[in-house]
């Protein structure tokens, strides 16, 4: 347990948080770091913000416990202390009933309290980046859980207790880089189950009863040396498909035992009846040739441009600012998007902020941009300024510097509180914690010098999309890292593609007033297939060396069934 700091003058951020009756507080950076350093601790003040639902503290290196007192905050909804040096937290923090996000990754952590299996409520776990050599038992008593992420630490192994079926909500388990030598067969308990990155690890073995996990979509078992080498392929190829169908017929051994007896019974029946059997053989062949040819054209198409096969390549520069701020971004550019007939705009916007409220984790661990690629004047900086040098158009609003549109959006948010007389707020209002207490501010910007994305805030009312554009520059961007990029951009494109194939099939009309000239069109809109072209995007760093290429081959490597890539 920490010890109380000395009181001390109070912290003039818990000061205001105090005086305001904020529910949000976010402390980081050098200047927090000294002050735990020079008062021993957190000043004590803090644990008398009983109001405050989001507490977020990072980045202080001197921070290395928290008190007892953190269980005063009793409305805390998310508890954010990553990037510090804490190596213990105490038990109180299982009296924090509300709790649902958690986030204790990037200290130095050995151990977890198991009174944190008393937060009922808890729906995200990250413990990521610590040392933990195994995680606490009853687990299973937070039902609402629905990710938890321990990768990088030292667990010899997952509890049995993660796979009960009283987790029916948990989707999401990343326990990359450890060193776990099984996988519990009890894992098919979990009806939900979508992402299981096991990678770098010290498995000898996949249980086929993975298989049985209804909803799994993406696994990663890289970098395991499996005994089943034919398996280790696939894993390392990330064929989830194949690696479940494989597991589903009980692996090499067994399912070619199954095969044999097939063949054999096969055999025998044709002995009885050959020309029988070579009848509806020929059949079968004609029949299948015609299901392929109809599943490929109903199959998404998405094909991919290199930089040298465009004339429209756009690069990108990063500057080395960026670094302490949000240092990870990943563009491309996608031809063929349809959004002009009836609500196909409104769909892809819909599935922005989904994307965003999902595999963003509500733009905390990347944030999405999209651009009418037509408005934009390359080459773009990806650059961080300060508030006060920083302008932008913000969609639907006037040009301004970023710290007076943070300003005004603070004040926006807290009308909206006493109007609607509650803690939580919509909108924009709800990512303005995420760049508390930095000195600088992430933005991409083009040759004109014109700011076009402010992230993770908004984008520029110069570059937006309308039901007009077909060609779009895609930007995401994260703090976490360039992997986390790509992920998001190969969702993004998946969707676009779906949304794509939905607007061609259904045939919608052209709504005539957004679009006079093009009234009562159909919504092929003279594109003669919903096919879309990826194009790559260099971004380099400023001396001009290459520091990611999107999409690259281990890009886009999705399983979807009814999706084809032409590379």
């Amino acid at each position: 347990m920490a010890e109380a700091s000395s009181p001390g003058a109070v912290w003039p951020e818990i000061e205001k948080a105090e005086k305001e009756n904020r529910r949000e507080l976010v402390l980081q950076g050098p200047a927090v770091d000294e002050k735990i350093k020079t008062g021993g601790g957190i000043h004590p003040r803090l644990y008398l913000l009983n109001l405050l639902n989001y507490l977020e503290i990072r980045q202080c290196g001197s921070l290395r416990d928290i008190h007892d007192n953190i269980k005063n905050l009793s409305h805390l909804q998310s508890l954010i202390l990553c990037r510090n040096k804490i190596s213990s937290v105490p038990k109180s923090l299982g009296e924090l009933k509300s709790l649902k996000v958690l986030d204790l990754s990037v200290n130095e952590l050995q151990s977890l309290p198991e009174e944190i299996c008393s937060l009922s409520e808890l729906t995200t776990l990250n413990v990521s980046c610590n040392r933990i050599e195994a995680l606490p038992d009853g687990l299973s008593r937070c039902t609402k859980l629905s990710s938890i992420n321990v990768g990088k630490n030292a667990l010899g192994c997952l509890p049995e207790d993660l796979f009960s079926s009283k987790l029916e909500l948990l989707n999401t388990i990343i326990a990359s880089e450890n060193t776990i030598e099984q996988l519990c067969s009890e894992i098919h308990n979990l009806p939900s189950l979508k992402v299981l990155d096991l990678s770098n690890n010290k498995l000898s073995e996949i249980p086929f009863e993975l298989a049985d996990c209804p909803k799994l979509k993406d696994i990663n078992f890289k970098g395991n040396k499996l005994k089943d080498k034919r398996l280790e392929k696939m894993v390392n190829g990330c064929q989830t498909k194949s690696v479940l169908d494989y597991l589903r017929v009980g692996g090499r051994g067994k399912g070619k035992g199954k095969q044999q007896d097939a063949d054999g019974a096969e055999q025998s029946d044709r002995n009885r009846n050959v020309s029988k059997k070579k009848s509806a053989a020929k059949h079968s062949k004609k029949d299948k040739n015609e299901e392929d040819a109809v599943d490929e054209l109903q199959k998404m198409v998405v094909k991919i441009l290199h930089v040298s096969e465009s004339s429209s390549a756009v690069m990108v520069k990063v500057s080395p600012q960026v670094k302490d701020v949000r240092p990870y971004i990943v563009c491309c550019i996608v031809k063929g998007m349809n959004l002009k007939p009836g609500n196909a705009l409104k769909r892809f916007l819909a599935a922005q902020t989904k994307l965003h409220d999902d595999i963003c984790g509500k733009r905390t661990t990347a944030t999405i941009a999209t651009h009418d690629l037509s408005l934009l004047k390359a080459p773009l900086l990806y650059d961080a300024r300060p508030p006060d040098v920083l302008r932008i158009v913000p969609l639907g609003r006037k040009e301004m510097k970023a710290g007076d549109l943070l300003k005004m959006l603070q004040q926006e948010a807290d009308e909206q509180r006493k109007q609607k007389k509650r803690q939580n707020v919509s909108g924009l209002h709800k990512y303005l914690q995420l760049l508390n207490g930095k000195d600088h501010y992430p933005c991409l910007i083009d040759s004109d010098d014109h700011v076009i994305s402010f992230p993770p805030i908004t984008n520029s009312d110069r570059t937006k999309i309308k039901k007009t554009t077909h060609e779009l520059f895609l930007e995401v961007t994260s703090s976490t890292s360039l992997q986390t990029c790509k992920d998001v951009m190969d969702a993004l494109i998946i969707k676009m593609a779906e949304l794509n194939k939905f607007t061609f099939d259904n045939r919608e009309e052209t709504c005539s007033d957004d679009e006079p000239d093009s009234a009562s069109n159909p919504s092929t809109d003279g594109l003669a297939s919903a096919e879309l072209s990826v194009v790559q995007v260099k971004v380099v760093d400023i001396e001009g060396n290459l520091k990611v290429l999107y999409p690259s081959k281990t890009d886009l490597t999705s399983d979807v069934s009814h999706l084809s890539i032409i590379r």
